[in-house]
C-alpha cells in the first residue's frame, strides 16, 4: 500500500450517531472512534489523502439534516483545513458527488474505509469502491452499526448484522482487514 495512491474515507462519523445511541440504540464496536482517531493520525503523518464524508439527509426528522446538530463530525473524525469534505444525500459516497473524480486526479488506487454505519452507507459505498476497480479495504473495527427490526418483526443483534455485513463484502468487493492491518502497512 502506498500513501501517495490510498485514501483514507470516513464515512459519516457525525454527531447523530451519538444522538442515536444516547436514545438507547444499542449498537456494536464501541471501539471503532478510536480506530478511526489512529487510522486518521497516521494518514496525516504519512500525508495521505483524507476524505471526510458526511450525509446530509433530506428527511424532516432526521438528526443528520445539515441545519442540525446531528450533522457535526464526531469529536474524533473531525476535518483539518484541506481535508476534501463530501457531502452525500444518499447512501453512497460516490453518487451525486465529485468522490471518484477526486480520487482519480489524486492519481489513488487504493482506498480504506470507515465510519458509520455498516450496513447501510459504509456498505454501499464499499460496495461501489469495488466495482469502481479500486482496490478496497475495508477496516471493520473502525465501523460500526445498530440492532435492527427486520420486515418479520425479528431483531437482528448489531454484531450479527456487522458480521454478515463484513461476509457479504468479503473477497468480491473488498479486503476486510482491522486498524493494525492498516497502520503496520502504513509503516
Amino acid at each position: 500500500m502506498f500513501p501517495d495512491r490510498t485514501a483514507l474515507i470516513i464515512i459519516d462519523m457525525q454527531k447523530g450517531f451519538e444522538e442515536i445511541a444516547a436514545s438507547g440504540l444499542k449498537r456494536n464496536n464501541p471501539g471503532a472512534e478510536e480506530a478511526v482517531e489512529r487510522l486518521l493520525d497516521r494518514f496525516r503523518r504519512r500525508g495521505g489523502m483524507v476524505v471526510h464524508v458526511r450525509h446530509a439527509s433530506t428527511e424532516p426528522d432526521s438528526v443528520f439534516r445539515p441545519e442540525r446538530a446531528g450533522f457535526a463530525p464526531m469529536d474524533c473524525s473531525r476535518e483539518r483545513p484541506g481535508e476534501a469534505v463530501v457531502t452525500k444525500t444518499v447512501n453512497s459516497a460516490f453518487i451525486g458527488t465529485d468522490l471518484e473524480a477526486m480520487l482519480r486526479r489524486s492519481g489513488i488506487d487504493t482506498v480504506v474505509i470507515v465510519g458509520a454505519t455498516t450496513n447501510h452507507c459504509v456498505e454501499t459505498t464499499t460496495r461501489m469502491a469495488g466495482n469502481l476497480g479500486f482496490t478496497t479495504l475495508l477496516v471493520r473495527d473502525a465501523t460500526f452499526t445498530f440492532d435492527r427490526t427486520g420486515p418479520d418483526g425479528d431483531r437482528h443483534r448489531a454484531d450479527d448484522i456487522q458480521a454478515m455485513t463484513m461476509s457479504n463484502l468479503n473477497g468480491e468487493f473488498a479486503e476486510i482487514v482491522c486498524s493494525d492491518e492498516v497502520l503496520a502497512r502504513l509503516a
